[in-house]
């Protein structure tokens, strides 16, 4: 099994087991660094394609300077991914169905324990399954064509934000289902949570019926 696919794996079960720890109320402090731990994994798991692929010359400080803009070292990683993605093609697809799984059990947990409201997490799965069914057709998001979709979806930026609005989110829900903490905190997280999602979701289908 790759690399890849197993951090993928452990980080879907990491998920079960704080949605476990937050419904007994167990320590926060041990479910926050859990959640941590799975969103360090989601990020981990590009990488660690590219490593395989590349037969361990693409060590984690060049992957970043080829992230920063290394042009030698940015073909390299682009190269790699290539490589990785002829070899296992159903990868990007695998990292897809782990996120689906953990925000799913994430936004499931946190509605039946009333912290969340159903409509929010009705919004989350027609926005998925838009956005997921279409760009199925066009693979993934390292092919993204169009400006708008490149920016908000498939861009470092965009991706990091999206992994703190998710800890700073889920996290504050933890604590405040857990320790009581104040519940219009946890509100303004989510909403701001959803629209970020939804304007990532838009530039798929973007990309999806116009790139």
């Amino acid at each position: 099994m790759r690399s890849a696919d197993l951090a993928t794996f452990i980080r879907v079960g990491i998920i079960i087991v704080v949605a476990y720890l937050v419904l007994t109320r167990f320590n926060p402090i041990v479910s926050l660094a859990l959640f941590a731990l799975a969103l360090i994994l989601d990020g981990a798991d590009g990488y660690l394609a590219v490593l395989e692929a590349s037969g361990g010359k693409l060590t984690l400080s060049k992957y970043i300077s080829g992230l920063r803009g290394d042009a030698k070292l940015k073909s390299e990683i682009k190269g790699a991914k290539l490589k990785a993605a002829k070899a296992a093609p159903y990868g990007p697809r695998l990292d897809v169905i782990g996120d689906r799984i953990t925000e799913y059990i994430l936004w499931a947990l946190f509605t039946f324990a009333h912290v969340v409201p159903l409509f929010v997490f009705f919004i989350v799965i027609v926005r998925n399954c838009a956005a997921d069914g279409l760009m199925g057709l066009k693979g993934t998001s390292s092919k993204m064509k169009t400006a708008f979709a490149k920016a908000m979806y498939a861009s470092a930026p965009s991706r990091a934000a999206a992994n703190i609005l998710k800890f700073l989110t889920f996290g504050y829900l933890v604590i405040e289902y857990v320790a009581g903490y104040p519940a219009v905190i946890g509100q303004w997280l989510v909403a701001i949570l959803v629209v970020f999602m939804v304007v990532r979701g838009a530039s798929e289908v973007y990309e999806a019926l116009l790139g």
